[in-house]
C-alpha cells in the first residue's frame, strides 16, 4: 500500500497531537471521525483518469465540510490493477486502520471485489471510475453507490451514434478482464437491437499490452465498419495512436473509442485524436460550475486536468459527507447500508454534475454529454479539446432498472 506523502505527515502530526492525551480521549476522536480511502491506480495505465488527482478532488470535498462538528480523514493506496491487491488494502483499511467509505476504486475486477467486501463488513463502497454494470446489475448491494459512468451508458452513447451514422457492423478489440467483456456485451447488444452485427472480436491480455498491431490487422481483415475499443487509458491511446499509424482510418474504418476521457485526448493530441467522438459527463468549460470547480482544483492536480472520475471522486464525497452530516457520525459508521440508504434519500447538487439522484440499486442519474474531439484550428489553446453534440437525460443515459437484475429490484 502506498500512501501520499501528504497523508504519512498528517497522521504523524496526529500521532503527536494525541500522545499526551487520555486514552479515552483518543477513542472519542476516533469515534468523531470519518475515514475516506481513496483506492485506485497510483502508478499504472490509469493513473491520469485516478491516481492522486482522485484524492486531490476527495480533499476537495473534505474542505468543504471544515467546521461541521466531525473530523474527516483522507488516506490513499495504490491497488496496481490487482484484484488480490485491492482485496488485502480494502481488508486492511477496514479491519484495521477503520476506514468508513471506499471511494474511486479504478479497474472493474478490483470494483467487484472491493464491493462484495463492503457488503460484507457493512462499509460503504462508491465508485467513480470502474465501468462495469454489474455494479448496479447482478452484482448490486446496498452498501455499493456507482456514481460517474458505466459501460452500458458508453454502449448506448458512443456505440449507439456511431450504428446512426452508419457503422452497422462491428469488430472489437476488448481488455481481456471484467470491464472490457462489459463494455463489449452491452455494445453488442445496441448494435444488434439497432440492426447491426459484429463480425468477431479480439480480447487482448490486461494489464501488459502495448502492442496492438496484430489485433488491428485482425479487425482490418474482417472488413467491418467500425472497430470498437473496448479498453481505456494507455490501452485504447495506443489502440488509436497505432491504427493511425497503419492509415486504417484513411480507408474508411472507423475507431469507436467506447471509453475516453480528457486525458487521453491530450495524451494523443489534436492531430491524432481529432474527429474522435466519445461520452463524458463531466467537462471542465461544460459551464460556469464546471469551470468553478476546475479552477478550485487545477493548481493542487497540475500538471493533469480533472475528468469525469476525478469529478465523480469530489461528487461523491461530497454526497457521502452530506448524508454523514444529516444522520450523525456514530449512526453512519455503525451502518454502511444506512449510510448509503441516507444517501439515496437525498437529492444530489454539485459543481460537477449539477441536481440529479441515486437510484435504488445504487446507479446515481445525471447527463451523459457525446463530444466530438476539435480539430487543431478549431482549439482555442490547451484542454480545449471538445465539441458538445448530444446531451442525453440522466433518466435515458443509463440502464433501466428492470433491465439490471440487481437483486435489490426485484420484488
Amino acid at each position: 500500500m502506498s500512501l501520499s506523502r501528504r497523508n504519512i505527515l498528517a497522521g504523524s502530526a496526529g500521532a503527536a497531537a494525541l500522545g499526551g492525551l487520555p486514552y479515552r480521549s483518543a477513542k472519542a476522536q476516533a469515534a468523531n471521525t470519518i475515514k475516506i480511502g481513496v483506492l485506485n491506480d497510483m502508478s499504472g495505465m490509469y493513473r491520469d483518469i485516478s491516481g492522486m488527482s482522485s484524492v486531490v478532488c476527495a480533499r476537495a470535498a473534505v474542505q468543504e465540510f471544515a467546521g461541521r462538528g466531525f473530523n474527516i480523514e483522507v488516506v490513499s493506496a495504490d491497488h496496481q490493477n490487482r484484484a488480490d491487491v485491492g482485496v488485502n488494502i480494502t481488508r486492511q483499511w477496514i479491519d484495521r486502520d477503520g476506514v468508513d467509505v471506499l471511494l474511486d476504486v479504478t479497474t472493474s475486477s478490483v470494483a467487484l471485489a472491493v464491493s462484495d467486501i463492503c457488503r460484507e463488513k457493512n462499509k460503504v463502497h462508491i465508485n467513480c471510475s470502474a465501468a462495469t454494470s454489474d455494479l448496479t446489475g447482478a452484482r448490486c448491494n446496498a452498501n455499493t453507490v456507482h456514481w460517474t459512468y458505466d459501460t452500458w451508458m458508453c454502449a448506448k452513447s458512443t456505440g449507439g451514434a456511431m450504428v446512426r451514422a452508419g457503422g452497422d457492423s462491428w469488430f472489437f478489440i476488448t481488455a481481456d478482464y471484467a470491464f472490457g467483456h462489459a463494455l463489449e456485451r452491452d455494445t453488442s447488444n445496441f448494435i444488434r437491437a439497432a440492426g447491426g452485427r459484429v463480425l468477431g472480436q479480439v480480447r487482448t491480455p490486461f494489464p501488459g499490452t502495448t502492442d496492438f498491431s496484430s489485433f488491428l490487422v485482425q479487425a482490418q481483415a474482417s472488413r467491418a465498419k467500425v472497430i470498437g475499443l473496448a479498453n481505456a487509458g494507455a490501452d485504447t491511446t495506443n489502440c488509436v495512436k497505432q491504427a493511425a499509424e497503419f492509415g486504417i482510418t484513411r480507408r474508411g474504418i472507423k475507431i469507436a473509442s467506447l471509453l475516453m476521457f480528457l486525458n487521453d485526448v491530450h495524451a494523443l493530441g489534436l492531430a491524432t485524436a481529432q474527429g474522435l467522438v466519445l461520452t463524458e459527463t463531466f467537462y471542465w468549460d461544460l459551464n460556469d460550475a464546471t469551470r468553478r470547480f476546475t479552477n478550485k482544483v487545477r493548481s493542487a492536480m497540475a500538471p493533469n486536468m480533472p475528468a469525469m472520475t476525478h469529478a465523480g471522486s469530489y461528487a461523491g464525497a461530497l454526497h457521502y459527507l452530506k448524508a454523514v452530516a444529516d444522520m450523525g457520525v456514530a449512526a453512519a459508521k455503525a451502518d454502511g447500508a444506512a449510510a448509503v440508504a441516507r444517501m439515496k434519500a437525498i437529492p444530489t447538487d454539485d459543481d460537477c454534475f449539477g441536481k440529479g439522484t441515486i437510484r435504488a440499486d445504487g446507479r446515481k442519474l445525471h447527463p451523459a454529454y457525446l463530444f466530438e474531439v476539435k480539430t487543431p484550428a478549431e482549439s482555442r489553446g490547451p484542454w480545449d479539446y471538445y465539441k458538445l453534440l448530444q446531451t442525453t437525460p440522466g433518466e435515458e443515459a443509463f440502464r433501466p432498472t428492470a433491465e439490471g437484475n440487481c437483486p435489490l429490484i426485484r420484488s
